[in-house]
């Protein structure tokens, strides 16, 4: 590998001095036009690039904005097998890849995410790992101005370690009595109302909740639930009747209810990513959705909108929930002030899975 060009060998073509080559990339102002343009001809023919990170020293700041996740990938994507690359475009073309699998809620956050931070003139710096202890996410906090984070089970005492170092935002992450900022919508809000309209639009009176409490934004949503059903005056359930993950052995309740003939009017889920696998399942015993039994989601991903039936969810702003990550952190490293918890509305999104036509 070439060695990489220095400012020592910049300033030597120019014939200047290396403060006069960091000035030029630093702070052009103070250094005559014709000066710049020598050591801007030399930086060329060389293939100079100053370093970010050396800027960053000299300002006390990066200019650049992390994006964490702790191990966000769908375990399909996770156990697929390996593939040649020749294979893998092969079938892209041939449209076999799957939509429920990309975009997720977390890749429209990151595109709202990264379109604010260039509209402010930041790069974005992305990183991941599999552990609730991870260190990947301390590491990435030492090289960036401010740090979002799709926290998973991350454990708390590390994400306040982080926060002691940079601003800090975690998604979907409840309002909390901690230094961190938090960015989730109105969960208990949006099911109650998705509940109303089972109820009261279609009439349905046996109604259950599928999905993992472990999230903190699930957990709302299953308040919210309960919510809804003390309201009508129906039984509340103290869990949900199907504590799934999206694994191979997952949905084991709901797999006994179909076997024993013991479906429920309508099936809640937590995301849309469990509805559409429960669609699925459904249909491979040929049961109908929504005429035997309706089904609805959270998130208001793409893939609900391409599904048969279409899925009755809740929509959440995932490109706003990114942009004002970037605000928040950038106005925090410069000193700002910001409220450390926000609640974003959500929107009820009506398909065909409910009933609706």
């Amino acid at each position: 590998m070439a060695q990489r060009t220095t400012v020592y060998d910049v300033a030597e073509r120019a014939g200047v001095s290396i403060a006069t080559v960091s000035h030029t990339f630093r702070q052009p102002e103070r250094v005559r036009p014709e000066t710049r343009e020598l050591v801007l001809q030399a930086a060329r023919v060389l293939g100079y690039v100053p370093s970010g990170s050396a800027r960053g020293l000299a300002k006390g700041r990066s200019q650049a904005l992390g994006l964490y996740a702790f191990d966000m990938f769908l375990p399909s994507d996770l156990s697929a097998p390996a593939l040649d690359l020749d294979t893998l475009v092969a079938k892209e073309l041939d449209g076999l890849g799957d939509v429920r699998r990309f975009p997720l809620y977390v890749d429209e956050i990151q595109r709202g995410f990264e379109l604010e931070a260039r509209r402010l003139g930041r790069s974005v710096m992305l990183g991941s790992g599999a552990s609730r202890d991870s260190l990947g996410s301390i590491d990435l906090a030492g090289s960036v101005d401010g740090l979002a984070i799709f926290p998973g089970g991350a454990a708390r005492d590390l994400l306040e370690h982080v926060g002691r170092g940079v601003p800090v935002v975690i998604f979907s992450s409840p309002p909390m009595h901690d230094p961190l900022h938090h960015i989730t919508v109105s969960n208990e809000d949006a099911v109650r109302e998705l509940v109303d309209h089972l109820i009261g639009q279609h009439g349905h009176r046996t109604l259950v909740f599928l999905g993992e409490l472990a999230a903190p934004d699930i957990g709302a949503r299953f308040a919210g639930f309960q919510a809804a059903l003390a309201a009508h005056g129906l039984p509340v359930p103290d869990e949900p009747f199907d504590t799934t993950a999206l694994t191979r052995d997952s949905l084991r309740s709901l797999r006994a209810a179909i076997t024993a003939g013991d479906l429920p009017d309508a099936l809640v889920c937590a995301t849309d990513q469990l509805a559409l696998t429960v669609i699925d399942l459904l249909a491979r015993h040929g049961i109908r959705v929504p005429d035997d039994v309706a089904v609805t989601g959270f998130d208001g991903i793409i893939a609900g909108r391409l599904s048969d039936p279409t899925l009755t969810t809740v929509r959440q702003p995932f490109a706003s929930m990114g942009r004002l990550a970037v605000r928040i952190l950038t106005d925090t490293a410069a000193g700002l002030s910001h409220p450390t918890s926000y609640v974003l509305p959500t929107r009820m999104v009506i398909g065909r899975s409910c009933g609706c036509r």
